[in-house]
């Protein structure tokens, strides 16, 4: 590739990190302004690949120009739509709008696969038809102007409240880590860990468990967590002898809990945030115990198999030297500071203080473990940072945009209403069963489809129903949201095990079922929160958050030895119902 050619992805990634750092520090930018240029920006990303060729290639620049010529025009038209008040009143309009929710799809099925698109394909047809449905499932119908203008030039589709989230929250908190990254704070988390649980029994594990939960503090997604801290883990724990299906096993259930852990929790809390209206902070609080105690469980678990095993730890020649921990440590605890005084100290918004994070990150790429980097490799750190962040967050800018066509339908239908009622009568109307069956379409759904994309769509239909029998918001949500996570380790589709699997050339079903038996807290915890609601009010009632978060734990402890030891049955059997005995008794104080 020519210098020329390999440029003008780094100035686009600079452009698009640049802007979304931008619209933190510029004041109020019109919706109709930013959301459609954060499309634009990403476009680029998704439609041209390296390696693409023939009609691949040609067909996504195609789109590309078609997306964001169309994206500008939205955002020059801006203070003329919104007087349309989502109206088509031209065919040329209609011709854009149709162009928008072709290069969105596409866009979407190019980055992540066919079920999202055609799910939101389906939701299109159900708008434009439904109304030759017989029965209670159809609809009035909505003339074709108002359905399309309402999805692509309002603030009800594709520029609604969760792109909204996208562009001011959930971008600058990926940058935020793809910057962190780039650096040395990746091997800062290593570091830690390695000291902190290497010398333990089944250390390699546990260093596994622990820098998968510092890095997904960061990364927010399943399959970057296997990739990056797998590809140092899987081989320290093959070279100390651990059986393949563990060592995989235990880096894909680590890895998945990045997604629950605050504070990205792979940018599920923001969009929780617009969703419940709960503030930020809020919810970090509230999913921390919760995140905790899943990477407790697997804790005893890995402690369970090591004893089984007489697994080993990490050689003292092999771990890292106390300076090294200390001065890589400042990689990524600098920018994290800088963080948390921000929004706890300063008390300015989450993204302005993951701003001046970011800012302070760029800062310390300059520097190494040894001191001030050379001039190439920290020009080298600048670009993977930069490509890294606007791939990221095209890919999220992808999902969740493609999500608001599902979304958009179900408010102008009024089909999310309909669902509803199929789940309350379908459950008797009571709780239980209700939350049964929303567990089962967010497994089902989570197969294909991200996470986050996933929680977003069965909460949308799932989440009044919940309500109406009874459930606070932020529980609803918190259970919908690590429901739709159990894909990552559940067979037939479990993305965290295939890619372990694959890594370190062992069977993906014996991962699958080893993950299944560390990673249980995963289908646990989420009914833990609904039986004592007290796990999640760390907030507002500290003292029996932490009671239940402890009474908890130790049930999932004794579950944890029950589902792994090789007691007798019969013992296995007691320790692990009164496990979950404990878990579901709600403490009185």
């Amino acid at each position: 590739m020519s210098p020329v050619m390999r440029l003008v992805p780094v100035l686009l990634a600079l452009g698009l990190v640049v802007f979304h750092l931008g619209l933190i520090f510029s004041g109020l930018v019109p919706n109709l302004v930013s959301r459609p240029l954060h499309l634009a920006l990403a476009l680029p990303f998704i439609l041209i690949v390296p390696g693409q060729s023939g009609w691949m290639r040609w067909s996504g620049v195609a789109l590309m120009g078609l997306g964001v010529a169309a994206s500008l025009w939205v955002a020059l038209s801006h203070e003329a739509l919104i007087d349309q008040y989502g109206f088509l009143e031209t065919p040329f309009q209609t011709v854009v709008g149709f162009v928008l929710l072709g290069v969105v799809l596409e866009a979407a099925r190019r980055a992540i696969g066919w079920p999202l698109p055609l799910v939101a394909l389906l939701a299109l047809l159900y708008g434009l038809f439904g109304q030759h449905i017989p029965g209670e499932f159809g609809h009035s119908g909505t003339p074709l102007a108002s359905f399309l203008g309402t999805l692509t030039i309002a603030e009800g589709g594709l520029w609604g409240s969760l792109t909204g989230v996208s562009v001011n929250v959930v971008a600058i908190f990926v940058i935020f880590g793809a910057v962190l990254n780039a650096g040395e704070a990746g091997q800062g988390f290593m570091n830690l860990a390695s000291a902190a649980a290497g010398r333990l029994k089944g250390g390699a594990a546990k260093v596994s468990v622990l820098s998968s939960a510092f890095f997904g503090s960061i990364s927010g997604s399943a399959s970057a967590n296997v990739a990056s801290t797998g590809a140092i883990t899987l081989p320290a724990m093959t070279r100390l002898g651990y059986p393949k299906r563990l060592a995989a096993a235990v880096e894909a259930v680590a890895s998945s809990g990045g997604q629950i852990m605050p504070p990205l929790m792979g940018a599920g809390a923001f969009v929780m945030v617009e969703l419940t209206g709960v503030p930020y902070t809020s919810i970090m609080a509230a999913a921390l115990l919760p995140a905790i105690l899943y990477f407790l469980a697997v804790w005893v678990g890995v402690n369970a198999y090591a004893g089984r095993m007489d697994l080993r730890g990490v050689a003292a020649e092999d771990r890292p030297a106390l300076r090294d921990v200390v001065v890589t440590s400042a990689f990524f605890a600098v920018p994290f500071a800088v963080l948390l005084l921000g929004m706890f100290w300063v008390g300015v918004t989450p993204q302005y203080a993951a701003s001046l994070a970011i800012l302070t990150g760029f800062v310390l790429l300059i520097f190494n473990g040894r001191g001030l980097n050379p001039w190439r490799d920290t020009v080298r750190r600048f670009e993977t940072a930069l490509l890294t962040a606007a791939r990221q967050v095209s890919m999220i800018a992808a999902i969740i945009i493609c999500a608001s066509i599902i979304i958009g339908v179900l408010s102008v239908t009024g089909l999310g209403v309909k669902i509803t009622s199929l789940i309350l009568s379908g459950s008797g109307g009571m709780l239980w069963p209700a939350l049964l069956l929303t567990a089962l379409a967010c497994l089902i759904l989570g197969m294909e489809v991200p996470t986050t994309a996933a929680y977003v769509i069965c909460i949308s239909v799932a989440g009044p129903a919940l309500a109406q029998l009874g459930l606070a918001p932020l529980q609803a949500h918190l259970f919908v949201f690590w429901f739709a996570l159990l894909s990552t380790i559940t067979p037939p589709v479990c993305g965290a095990v295939f890619i372990a699997a694959g890594m370190i050339g062992e069977s993906w079903l014996k991962v699958a079922l080893t993950a299944m038996s560390l990673g249980f807290g995963l289908y646990v915890i989420p009914l833990a929160m609904i039986a004592n609601p007290s796990l999640i009010a760390l907030a507002e009632t500290p003292l029996a958050a932490v009671l239940a978060a402890l009474q908890i734990g130790l049930g999932l402890g004794l579950m944890s030895h029950a589902i792994i030891s090789k007691r007798s049955w019969a013992l296995r059997a007691g320790l692990f119902f009164g496990g979950l005995a404990l878990i579901f008794v709600r403490l009185v104080l």
